[in-house]
């Protein structure tokens, strides 16, 4: 059996349906074999950077392994974004990319390039198979490890010719499976009883709890303490829980800095949150000052990372918190009252605003509807203003902060849960990056809709520079460009909006009647300050 043959039929036989990526000679072997397999789908893309961003959320959304595919050289380094934005998520995408035959490395052959030690910073292991009979030990490895202890992705690079030779033993491997870190019930015990002890204390909840957020609510509401989320987390929480304050973080919300800052609860407990710069509010020493601090995670290397921590739990967060809370019904406690102060609910106006528009858009849109948000300046307003009314329906990775990872994101998310509303909000600048990916999400009949804030600049750079140097440089506006012409050029139903008084619920509801992609375009130059935060603050402490 060829190479190229068995890696796929192992990947078949690990559940995986979809590839995502581009055909290439360096890759061919691959595309050869999929003309002959039913079992799996290529997604083919029209840039490798998106097919890494949509692999990564179809495998948060399938909770298993995910595949994308580019040739050697420059498509193996397009993709190199891609590993990095799942690496931050802890996420199992195999990259897979071509090289040259192994008769040519270092003769300068078209698009050479030794990828793997580029892939090594960005995923948790890299290799190129230059011997046939490494393939399926070496394809185990990858997947196993992407797989175990803390998941992230992983790369394997094969030569041209490798992916055409016969494999000497073609018996497949058992599918990989990954096995839960178990927290230690002594340390469970030990936090269970300083929790008691204290009585007063706030949750900040991570993306770490996006697998048990059933067993987190049970904790929070035994334990009768505020919550506050990272923006990673947001989704997480239904705004209308009893408990949740807010968001904690870039472009928070003031009643969770407050919580915070105040000295009324003296335990800091920290679920699922490696602690970065965008939760920390620019790693505010407030959360943990003068507390008792305790850290659930899977990953060691968070714990003591820049904040102190009392106690530290290791452990899948699916197996920690059911635990922790099945350790406190045990010693039979009653929680206090609690005076929870939440951020209240944003409201929209008629004013042609960012804000106004993405609340208005909410209302018009079902509660099941998952947003895939971009990096750009209305990501402060959803952070801040959006709200959440069911679990798992807001996707953002503000952590790596990719512009046009969210339309990606949301091609991903869409074919992982064929039945849920995706709505991608992203901006100009993202979308003349990664725009393109309409018509992978059309080519696969993907009723997607598009939200596009147009305001022909870079709108989240333009007010950082006026907040920070008071002055913008000329190149940050655009030529204007009607991208609604644009998609109905590419066949794909569109609205342009203009003034608040063009945006209704019909035409929402008329744009996802399609049965495909449709793109709402709102063209709109807000002024406003967006709800930033404190990040202009910690630029701005850099050159003085």
């Amino acid at each position: 059996m060829k190479a190229a043959r068995i890696v796929l039929d192992y990947l078949k036989h690990n559940g995986v349906e979809h590839i995502f990526g581009i055909p290439a000679g360096s890759v061919n072997a691959f595309f050869d074999e999929l003309t002959q397999m039913d079992d799996i789908t290529p997604i083919v893309t029209k840039h490798e950077g998106a097919a890494g961003y949509m692999a990564a959320a179809y495998a948060k959304y399938t909770n298993h392994l995910s595949v994308a595919i580019a040739c050697s050289g420059p498509g193996a380094t397009n993709l190199v974004t891609g590993a990095a934005n799942a690496m931050r998520e802890h996420l199992p995408v195999l990259f897979i990319t071509g090289a040259v035959p192994v008769s040519t490395i270092g003769l300068n052959a078209s698009q050479e390039l030794d990828v793997a030690p580029i892939f090594r910073p960005v995923t948790k292991y890299s290799v190129a198979i230059n011997d046939v009979k490494d393939v399926v030990s070496e394809l185990t490895k990858a997947v196993e490890i992407a797989l175990s202890g803390v998941p992230g992705p992983v790369h394997i690079a094969l030569p041209i010719d490798v992916q055409h030779q016969q494999v000497p033993d073609a018996t497949l491997p058992a599918p990989a499976k990954r096995k839960l870190i178990e927290p230690d019930a002594a340390v469970i015990d030990t936090i269970a009883d300083e929790l008691i002890s204290r009585k007063t204390g706030y949750i900040l909840a991570g993306q770490g709890i996006r697998g048990s957020v059933p067993a987190f609510l049970e904790l929070a509401e035994l334990l009768n303490w505020p919550i506050v989320t990272t923006p990673q987390a947001k989704g997480y929480i239904p705004t209308d829980h009893p408990l949740l304050v807010g968001v904690y973080g870039f472009a928070g919300h003031e009643a969770a800095s407050e919580l915070v800052a105040s000295d009324s609860h003296n335990v800091a407990l920290i679920i699922g949150s490696s602690l970065g710069e965008t939760a920390t509010n620019n790693y505010n020493a407030a959360i943990t000052e003068n507390r008792f601090t305790v850290q659930l995670d899977f990953d060691a290397s968070v714990f003591n990372r820049k904040y102190e921590v009392d106690k530290a739990l290791l452990g899948d967060i699916t197996l920690s918190v059911p635990a922790l809370v099945e350790a406190i019904k045990a010693k039979q406690y009653t929680a206090s009252d609690s005076i929870v102060k939440k951020q209240q609910p944003s409201t929209g106006g008629e004013d042609y605003t960012t804000k106004n528009v993405l609340i208005a858009l909410q209302e018009a849109l079902p509660a099941s509807t998952r947003y895939t948000i971009d990096i750009g300046e209305f990501m402060s307003y959803m952070i801040n203003h959006h709200q959440v009314k069911e679990s798992h329906t807001y996707e953002i990775n503000v952590h790596f902060g990719a512009m046009g990872s969210g339309i990606g994101s949301a091609i991903g998310s869409k074919l992982a849960e064929p039945d849920r509303p995706v709505v991608c909000i992203t901006g100009d600048g993202c979308f003349f990056m990664h725009g393109m990916e309409l018509l992978t999400a059309k080519e696969h009949n993907l009723p997607i809709l598009f939200v596009i804030m147009n305001n022909a600049r870079l709108g989240m750079v333009y007010h950082g520079h006026n907040l920070q140097f008071k002055r913008t440089h000329t190149s940050f506006e655009q030529e204007p460009v009607n991208i609604s012409a644009m998609a109905s050029a590419m066949g794909i139903p569109s609205h342009r909006v203009t003034e608040m008084a063009e945006f209704t619920q019909d035409k929402v509801a008329e744009l996802l009647s399609h049965g495909g992609p449709a793109v709402l375009e709102v063209y709109l130059q807000d002024n406003s300050t967006p709800p930033m935060g404190d990040r202009v603050k910690f630029l701005s402490s850099f050159g003085k």
